[in-house]
C-alpha cells in the first residue's frame, strides 16, 4: 500500500486531480463559515425590493437567482452534497464490486456462475431510468440517490477484479499459502486482495466522478431533494426560471464546479491506472 502511494506522489496528473478534489473537500467541510448568506434566504434591497437576477458584485460574488438568493452561498453549501455523494458512492461501489470479484474469481464453479449471472442481469438495466424510477418510488433524498448509484454501478468493477483474481489464484505464492494451511479468507484478503488494490482504486476514483454526474443529472431532472441545495438543483432552478441564457452567472458556476470535480476523479483514476499497468508509465 505504501508503494502505491509512493508511486502516486510521483504522478503529476494524479497530484493535480487530488489537489482539486481536496480543495472541494475543504470547501465542503468549512461551508458554513464560507457561505456569507443562508442559501435559501431571499435577499432584499434596503428599500424593500427583491435582489432579483443581480450580476456578480462585491455584495454577491456570483450574483443572485430569480428568487433573489445568493448563488455563491448556494455553490458553497452545494459542495457538501457533491462530495458526500461522490465519496460514499465510490467507497460502496468499490467495496461491493471488489468483494464480489474476489469471491467469484477465487471460488469459481457454481459461486462464480451465480455471481456473474447477477452481474450480467445488472448490465441489462440502464442506469438513468432505473435511478429515476427508484428515486421516484422512494422519494427525493441524498440517501436514495446514493442507493440508486450503488445498486447499479458496482457491476463495472466486479468483472475486472474477477479477471485479476483468475490470473493470480494459480500463482506459486497462492499455492504455497494453501500448502501452509492458510484459510480461504486469509488467502483472499491477505495474499490476493493487496494485488488488486490498484485496480480497485481506479474504480474508487472513476465511480466518484460518475456518482457526481449522476446526482447532478437526477437533481437537474427535478428529482433532487427540494430542501437541500446541490449543484444539479441550482441548474434545475435556473432552467425552470428560463434564465439559462440571460443569467450566465447562475448557470456557469455549477457547470464549472461539476466539470472540475468530475475531472479530478478521472485524473486520479488515470494515475492509479498507470500504477496498475506499468507499461502506461513507460509510454
Amino acid at each position: 500500500m505504501k508503494n502505491i502511494f509512493k508511486l502516486f506522489k510521483k504522478n503529476i496528473i494524479g497530484i493535480i486531480g487530488l489537489s482539486i478534489f481536496m480543495f472541494f473537500v475543504l470547501v465542503a467541510i468549512f461551508a458554513d463559515q464560507l457561505a456569507p448568506y443562508d442559501p435559501m434566504e431571499i435577499q432584499f434591497f434596503a428599500e424593500g425590493g427583491v435582489k432579483r437576477l443581480l450580476s456578480p458584485s462585491m455584495g454577491h460574488l456570483l450574483g443572485t437567482t430569480y428568487m433573489g438568493r445568493d448563488i455563491f452561498s448556494q455553490m458553497v453549501i452545494g459542495t457538501r452534497i457533491a462530495v458526500l455523494v461522490g465519496v460514499i458512492s465510490a467507497v460502496c461501489v468499490a467495496f461491493i464490486g471488489t468483494n464480489i470479484g474476489l469471491i467469484a474469481g477465487y471460488f469459481g464453479g457454481i459461486v462464480e456462475r451465480i455471481l456473474m449471472g447477477i452481474v450480467d442481469v445488472m448490465y441489462g438495466i440502464p442506469f438513468l431510468p432505473f435511478a429515476l424510477i427508484l428515486v421516484s418510488v422512494l422519494g427525493p433524498g441524498v440517501q436514495n440517490v446514493i442507493l440508486a448509484i450503488v445498486l447499479i454501478t458496482w457491476r463495472n468493477s466486479s468483472r475486472v477484479i474477477r479477471a485479476q483474481v483468475l490470473s493470480l489464484k494459480n500463482r506459486t505464492f497462492i499455492e504455497a499459502a494453501k500448502l501452509s494451511g492458510a484459510s480461504d479468507f486469509r488467502i483472499l484478503y491477505k495474499h490476493i486482495a493487496p494485488n488488486v488494490v490498484p485496480v480497485s482504486l481506479i474504480y474508487v476514483s472513476t465511480s466518484m466522478a460518475s456518482a457526481i454526474m449522476s446526482e447532478s443529472s437526477i437533481s437537474f431532472l427535478g428529482l433532487g431533494d427540494p430542501m437541500q441545495v446541490s449543484w444539479g438543483r441550482i441548474l434545475f432552478t435556473c432552467y425552470q426560471s428560463q434564465a439559462m441564457f440571460k443569467a450566465p452567472w447562475w448557470v456557469l458556476p455549477p457547470g464549472i464546479a461539476i466539470t472540475l470535480l468530475v475531472l479530478s476523479g478521472y485524473m486520479m483514476g488515470r494515475a492509479f491506472e498507470e500504477i496498475a499497468n506499468p507499461k502506461l508509465r513507460e509510454r
